[in-house]
């Protein structure tokens, strides 16, 4: 396989940090490792650099048909890091779309003859189904699959989770963390206490992919209340996570665009028993109190109709899960 134009390999990761629902701005010269980019989530901004380089097989018939590479070229070392936020090493395989990600500590000096770093390619195919896959390699190194919608979480965390070593309990209990298979108590005290931490990160990090994915599968990319899609909707849950009773299935959650999803979050608006989503008066009279209700008329054009709801009846919103949502903002 060519290596990607540098239009594509830029392209994967805004799209990719886009889906981990952020925004990214590059703001060094596009040709030039590292790639420098302004990163926003939510309301924190930092600049995350990346170097990045398309992985291929890369060698003859004497290479394993399943070894992937990422051939380290236009930089010497050692490699330059961010003074003041995350750098990645990274490949991305553009057939599968998704990225290998390598330990910065392992390879921030290399042999200028052969730069290269190699990972299989099974791991990759595994992280496409799990969101992250893990895999040990000689050099005492972790090198990770990961699926673009968790590009964020790598960016932030691959200190953290390079940091496992070659540990095969630790590697064999993220692995499961991350195809969300139980794990004892028993199995995570075999761990040191910031190992059972990682542990736990993916854990959440695989959980909460694996809903965003199913429900916005289900509601078609498309916001429930306005029927809109443009990559720009959330998976929310309706009884929200931490409440007693809440889970991760489809029938907890809604797709909803940023600014109902907060405004559900939020209680300005609920959803009743006969899956409508309402405006909740008390609090629309409190911003009519306080002088903050400005574009309510139009952000209430889209309410009181029966809101978009997937194809298939088992994963439409739960009566049980609307009615305790409801008790636990004190909607009657």
């Amino acid at each position: 396989m060519p290596r990607l134009p540098t239009p594509i390999l830029l392209k994967s990761i805004t799209e990719s940090l886009a889906e981990s629902r952020a925004s990214a701005v590059l703001v060094s010269p596009p040709s030039k490792n590292p790639r420098r980019f302004v990163v926003q989530t939510g309301q924190n901004m930092f600049e995350l650099w990346v170097y990045v380089w398309t992985l291929t097989h890369g060698g003859g018939a004497a290479r394993p048909k399943n070894e992937y590479r990422i051939q380290i070229t236009g930089i010497t070392p050692p490699l330059e890091q961010n003074p003041s936020g995350p750098t990645i090493i990274i490949g991305y395989e553009p057939n599968l779309q998704c990225f290998a990600g390598f330990d910065l500590k392992k390879h921030h000096t290399f042999s200028t003859r052969s730069p290269s770093i190699q990972i299989p390619i099974t791991t990759l195919r595994s992280a496409l189904q799990d969101g992250f896959s893990f895999v040990t390699k000689g050099n005492e190194e972790i090198a990770i699959g990961f699926r673009p919608d968790q590009f964020l979480a790598y960016a932030l965390n691959s200190e953290l989770f390079h940091a496992q070593g070659a540990d095969a309990t630790a590697v064999s209990l993220l692995t499961k963390a991350a195809a969300l298979e139980e794990i004892s108590q028993n199995e995570i005290e075999q761990i040191p206490v910031d190992r059972q931490r990682v542990v736990q990160t993916i854990s959440r990090f695989s959980r909460d992919s694996s809903f965003r994915r199913k429900v916005t599968v289900a509601y078609e990319q498309r916001c429930a209340v306005t029927r809109m899609q443009l990559r720009l909707i959330d998976a929310a849950h309706i009884l929200p996570v931490g409440v007693e009773g809440s889970n991760d299935e489809v029938a907890n959650g809604i797709c909803l665009s940023p600014t109902y999803h907060r405004a559900y979050d939020r209680g300005l608006v609920y959803l009743d028993e006969d899956l409508i989503m309402r405006v909740n008066q008390e609090k629309e009279q409190e911003l009519i109190r306080v002088g903050l209700a400005g574009g309510l008329e139009n952000f209430k054009a889209y309410l009181d109709v029966n809101i978009h709801l997937p194809q298939d009846r088992n994963q439409r919103p739960s009566i049980e899960f609307i009615r305790a949502a409801n008790r636990f903002r004190n909607i009657s």
